[in-house]
């Protein structure tokens, strides 16, 4: 179905291939993962497979990437698509209409099929994604888990013969992941060809026939999923586990001390907040978040990005107290002492080089520190030179921020929120995308961040990271829910 043949391809402008040599094949009823560590040619080996490269971005091809016989370069975009669907890693990305129903009709109504045909074809595709409840809700409303459902069932539902999936767990909860690793296996048996690039393997144990290993533009492995098991083979190509634990359940839950005037924390009390003409959120809810690493769980809806936005002063409360350091504080004052750090990188991105995105993170901290010294008293700093080792930016220092790969916007994005020394970071997904190495740079960040005396909350689905990294869970709803009930619900429930 899709086959490489000697390929080796070129950027324009590059000074060495992106790939060299690349020969393998996906046959109907095959799922083929290909894992590496960032920068190892992964994305390259999807652009190609789907015609992007170089139908798109141009370059050079040695070499031959065929789909069902045919060679890419003879075939133009619409014929490819017609074969080969592939899923990006933001769905919302590829996304043509505003609404669910509109998107799943668009490519039908492209091809100028009856409405009637059309309404039936957009039917099946939302009953067999579970998607009928939310079918004329705006794609903005929907959970990234969602989204990727109105994508996958857009692709699938104008017959196509093969897949490629583009980090499709990176923003998945793990209930979610398991249920796509349950799909793909049953569109490998009904004769569907699908490539999966992904940084996460556990979750294609049982599913994947055979795994690609890439490692500085070559295949330096290839064989079926017990080779990762290889403990050196992962740490040698900067893999993740192959083999991961959820730990959710036994994270202990955040503990609330009495107040004290010497306590270091962002303390809550009687949080009530409701959207207009909405349920009630949050009601007379209490927290503490101490310093360490505390991990943000919870059901979908239950609330975290809007405790996230009026722990930070984004939202306004409609009651509620806030304590920073053991003094009261009024709540636009949190704007200046909460940090955060939300999924998409390129909307926190605004200077010319990645030196400058950091000087000017430093710059503003010292002003806010100067604000707020009397109540939070002086706090060690990082330097630009620590910023940059600590996240592996040092060779890309004088890059302009636009130009960086995803996963490396993303830690200099978290990079800039160290520098802005703040009192509580809230990150969202700090490890989406992010390979093995990286993902281990991100948890030693924290501890070090952890260690300073900042209140470190983390939403994420990573269960590697939070093994790693997460000393306790604050779990939505925070009241109602006995500690063990809830915790049970928040493994078998659909989390966000």
């Amino acid at each position: 179905m899709i086959r490489f043949e000697n390929v080796t391809y070129s950027y324009p402008f590059a000074q060495a291939p992106a790939v060299r040599d690349i020969s393998f094949c996906v046959s109907p009823g095959e799922l083929v993962l290909v894992s590496g560590q960032s920068g190892c040619g992964k994305s390259t080996l999807m652009r190609l497979a789907n015609g992007l490269c170089p139908g798109y971005f141009r370059g050079t091809l040695k070499g031959r990437v065929l789909v069902e016989g045919r060679e890419t370069t003879t075939m133009s975009p619409g014929e490819i698509s017609r074969t080969v669907g592939t899923l990006f890693q933001d769905p919302e990305q590829q996304f043509f209409a505003l609404g669910v129903e509109d998107e799943l009709a668009f490519v039908h109504e492209w091809r100028g099929l009856p409405a009637a045909v059309t309404r039936e074809k957009v039917s099946r595709a939302a009953e067999a994604f579970d998607l009928t409840e939310v079918l004329h809700h705006s794609i903005h409303e929907l959970s990234e888990g969602q989204k990727q459902k109105v994508g996958l069932a857009s692709i699938l539902s104008h017959g196509i013969r093969a897949l490629v999936l583009d980090e499709p767990t990176a923003n998945l909860d793990p209930e979610s992941t398991i249920e796509l690793a349950q799909r793909l296996r049953s569109l490998k048996e009904s004769g569907m060809a699908v490539l999966v690039v992904d940084h996460r393997l556990y979750w294609l144990e049982g599913v994947a026939d055979r795994v690609l290993v890439m490692k500085n533009g070559e295949i330096c492995a290839m064989g079926p999923f017990a080779m990762l098991q290889d403990e050196s083979l992962r740490h040698s190509c900067g893999l993740r586990d192959c083999l991961v634990e959820d730990v959710r359940s036994t994270l202990p839950d955040i503990v609330i001390p009495e107040r004290s005037d010497d306590e270091r924390g962002l303390r809550v009390e009687g949080l009530r907040f409701a959207y207009k003409g909405d349920r009630r959120i949050f009601d007379d809810a209490d927290f503490f978040l101490g310093p360490g690493v505390t991990a943000l769980l919870g059901n979908n809806g239950a609330g975290k990005t809007t405790l996230a936005r009026l722990v930070t002063g984004l939202n306004r409360a409609d009651a509620g107290r806030f304590f920073m350091h053991g003094r009261e504080v009024p709540q636009r004052e949190l704007l200046g002492r909460v940090g955060v750090v939300l999924q998409n990188a390129d909307h926190q991105l605004h200077m010319k080089s990645v030196t400058q995105e950091l000087e000017v993170s430093l710059r503003l901290a010292e002003e806010r520190t100067k604000r707020f010294l009397r109540a939070s008293g002086p706090k060690e700093r990082f330097s630009v030179f620590e910023l940059l080792e600590m996240f592996g930016l040092t060779a890309l220092s004088d890059r302009h921020p636009q130009s960086l790969s995803g996963g490396e916007k993303q830690r200099l994005v978290i990079a800039c929120a160290f520098a802005g020394n703040p009192d509580v970071l809230i990150l969202d997904e700090p490890t989406s995308g992010l390979d093995g190495g990286n993902m281990m740079r991100m948890a030693c960040a924290l501890e070090i961040l952890a260690r300073r005396g900042t209140c470190v909350v983390v939403i994420t689905h990573d269960l590697e990271l939070m093994r790693l990294s997460c000393k306790s869970a604050l779990r939505l709803p925070m009241k109602g829910r006995e500690g063990k009930a809830y915790a049970e619900k928040t493994v078998d429930g659909d989390m966000t």
